[in-house]
C-alpha cells in the first residue's frame, strides 16, 4: 500500500474523485489460521488509481519487492515518491483516501483491530496523547519491518506456528507503532516463583486449546507487553516458543503409549491438525511421529 489521500467532497468537476481503475488480488489471507483482533494477507497490486474506504481497522502497508513510483495527495499536499522493499505506510481506523502507482507492486498489508490495540495501548499506561496510532507515509523502521517479516513468514508457512505467536508479533508491531516500550522497575526482573508456577501449571491444563497472552498475562496480574519480556527472563525463552515445546513433549508421551491415533493426539495436544503436529516434531525431535513410534518399539 503506498499513500492515502483524504476524499474531499465534490465541489466541481476537477474535484470530483477518478474513477477507482486499480485491481488488488489476494495470494494468502490469514482468515484460516485461527488470528484474533488482527490479520494479514499479501496481495497483488495493480498499476492505476486506488481508493479505500475508512475502515474500523488499523492498517499497515508494507511494500514487497521491486521499487515503484506512487503519486498522491497526502494533507493536501501533493506528494510523488519512490516506494522501496519494506516501506509501510500506516493508516489509522477512520480514514479514507486514494493513490496512484506507476505500476504494478506486492503488499503485504496487516489489519489491526482497534479494540486490539486499544487493550496493548492500555497495558503500556501510557499518556492518552502520546499512546495513538498516527498516519504515517514511506515509513522505515528496521524493528517494524522485522516484525512485519516474521508475521509474513507466519503467513506463507506451509505449517503456520501456533497463533499465539503471531498475537505476539502484533503486540509488539502496536508497541512499535505508538513508541512505546515496556520498562521495568529495578526490582522486578522476573516472574515470581508462584507466579511463574501458577501460569506454567495453568498452559499445561489446558494445551488442547488456544491460549491467549491475555489470559496467561492476566494469571500473573500483568500487562501483555510486561509478561512477553517477564515470562522469557524468567523460563528462557519466549511464550510462544514455551508453548510449542510443551505440545511437542505431550503428543511424544501420548505417541509412545500407542493408545490413540496420530491424528487424535495432534488436536488433544492443541495442534491444528496431524500434520501440524509432524511438523513442529520434525523440528524439535528431528524425527515424525512415525519415527518416534518405531523408534519407541525398539
Amino acid at each position: 500500500m503506498n499513500a492515502v489521500i483524504p476524499i474531499a467532497p465534490a465541489q466541481s468537476p476537477s474535484a470530483i474523485p477518478l474513477a477507482h481503475s486499480g485491481a488488488r488480488i489476494a495470494l494468502r489471507s490469514s482468515r484460516a489460521l485461527g488470528w484474533q483482533g488482527f490479520g494479514a494477507e499479501l496481495v497483488n497490486v495493480s498499476a492505476g488509481l486506488h481508493r479505500i474506504p475508512a475502515f474500523k481497522h488499523h492498517r499497515v502497508g508494507v511494500h514487497v519487492g521491486a521499487p515503484v513510483r506512487a503519486r498522491c495527495l497526502c494533507n493536501e499536499k501533493p506528494h510523488s515518491r519512490i516506494q522501496a522493499h519494506g516501506d509501510a505506510d500506516v493508516i489509522p481506523a477512520g480514514l479514507d483516501g486514494q493513490w496512484s502507482d506507476e505500476s504494478a507492486c506486492t503488499i503485504f498489508s496487516v489489519w489491526i483491530g482497534d479494540e486490539f490495540a486499544r487493550r496493548t495501548v492500555e497495558q503500556l499506561a501510557l499518556k492518552t496523547s502520546n499512546a495513538q496510532i498516527r498516519p504515517q507515509f514511506q515509513m522505515r523502521d528496521p524493528r517494524f519491518q522485522h516484525l512485519a517479516w516474521a508475521l509474513r513468514a507466519e503467513l506463507e508457512a506451509d505449517e503456520a506456528s501456533d497463533p499465539l505467536y503471531a498475537e505476539s508479533l502484533c503486540t509488539a508491531m502496536v508497541v512499535r507503532l505508538i513508541g512505546g516500550a515496556p520498562s521495568l522497575d529495578d526490582k522486578r526482573r522476573t516472574l515470581a516463583p508462584k507466579t511463574a508456577a501458577r501460569v506454567t501449571e495453568f498452559i499445561e491444563a489446558h494445551l488442547d486449546r488456544r491460549l491467549t497472552l491475555s489470559e496467561l498475562a492476566a494469571l500473573a496480574d500483568l500487562s501483555v507487553p510486561h509478561f512477553k519480556v517477564l515470562f522469557r527472563a524468567t523460563l528462557g525463552v519466549p511464550v510462544h516458543q514455551y508453548v510449542v515445546q510443551r505440545r511437542v513433549e505431550r503428543a511424544r508421551t501420548l505417541l509412545l503409549q500407542s493408545r490413540l491415533s496420530a491424528s487424535q493426539i495432534a488436536l488433544d495436544t492443541g495442534f491444528a491438525h496431524q500434520s501440524h503436529m509432524a511438523h513442529w516434531m520434525g523440528r524439535l525431535l528431528g524425527m515424525t511421529p512415525r519415527e518416534l513410534i518405531k523408534a519407541g518399539a525398539r
